[in-house]
């Protein structure tokens, strides 16, 4: 009863996503290198900003890469529901770096604004535009999986795409405004990195929730519970449900769960009908890891 037979493929999925990590951790750090060496010699900060924010990517697919590795790790005698948590703690780490990364990227550039310099090189717009495209397509494909899986380390990862790509398109609205008008617009990439800063930190905060409620054991929302509880009702011998406790560990769920049944059945055949409700809820979806099933009578 105990056994965890969709145990593999949860942790297949957990090492499909690790590679994605490692393949956006590569991506990003040959984007930190060229966008900053870029804007320092092409005279463009919002670029430096993104370069800045694009190394703090890299340290970010580490760390998801890590949590995901770690996550995809058997149950053992000190973890017998598994190691998933790992999975949203590594979300919330990388989500709390994309807020301190936006609290010291606005600081810096708003001490830039005050700065005299030199406008943007033209160069610098086409760098941005690879950058854009590369990770808007990084993105779609992380953001897939990650849905696919119910990974919210995965899905938080697949955001930190989406945010490098429209900061890079900010920067490059800064940049162009600053090569088409000219000396009285030199700080229009300034200003630009100042509202990459603010994505970045309403980004943060959007990941940094759904990893704190997964941590904290928060029941998760939408068709899960209801089909649980559906499932259950359907099983000759239930009379009703008293309580049922969902949680999400990484990319699986366990459920506790209260069966009524008629008090005059035997214990052989209350412990039989608890079987075919767990068989029943675990049918309905196959992330749903295991059922622990508690026998009530419904009459005294």
């Amino acid at each position: 009863m105990n056994a965890h037979p969709t145990g593999d493929a949860a942790a297949s999925n957990l090492q499909s996503g690790a590679r994605l990590a490692l393949v956006g951790l590569a991506v990003n750090v040959a984007f930190a290198f060229i966008k900053i060496a870029a804007g320092v010699f092409g005279n463009a900060y919002a670029l430096i900003a993104d370069g800045i924010e694009s190394a703090l990517d890299a340290a970010g697919s580490i760390v998801i890469w890590g949590g995901l590795r770690f996550a995809a790790r058997p149950p053992d005698a000190t973890h017998p529901y598994g190691h998933g948590k790992a999975e949203p703690l590594a979300a919330v780490i990388v989500a709390l770096g994309v807020l301190a990364a936006a609290v010291v990227l606005a600081v810096a550039s708003v001490r830039e604004i005050f700065l005299p310099h030199h406008g943007p090189a033209p160069f610098t717009l086409f760098v941005l535009i690879i950058a854009v495209i590369v990770k808007e397509s990084l993105f779609r494909s992380v953001s897939r999986l990650g849905r696919a899986i119910d990974s919210t380390a995965i899905t938080t990862d697949a955001w930190h795409h989406r945010v490098d790509a429209i900061i890079s398109m900010a920067a490059a609205l800064g940049i162009s405004i600053a090569l088409v008008g000219g000396e009285k617009w030199q700080r229009a990439d300034d200003y630009a990195a100042l509202f990459a800063c603010a994505i970045i930190a309403t980004t943060g905060a959007r990941l940094l929730g759904p990893a704190l409620r997964e941590i904290l054991d928060t029941a998760p929302r939408g068709e899960i519970s209801e089909s649980i509880r559906r499932a259950a009702r359907s099983v000759p011998g239930v009379i009703d449900l008293d309580k049922c406790f969902v949680r999400k560990m990484g990319v699986s769920y366990y459920v506790d769960l209260h069966v009524l049944v008629n008090g005059s059945i035997s214990v052989h055949e209350g412990h039989k009908l608890a079987h075919r409700v767990k068989d029943a809820i675990r049918a309905t979806d196959p992330r749903i890891a295991d059922v622990l099933v508690h026998i009530e009578p419904a009459n005294p």
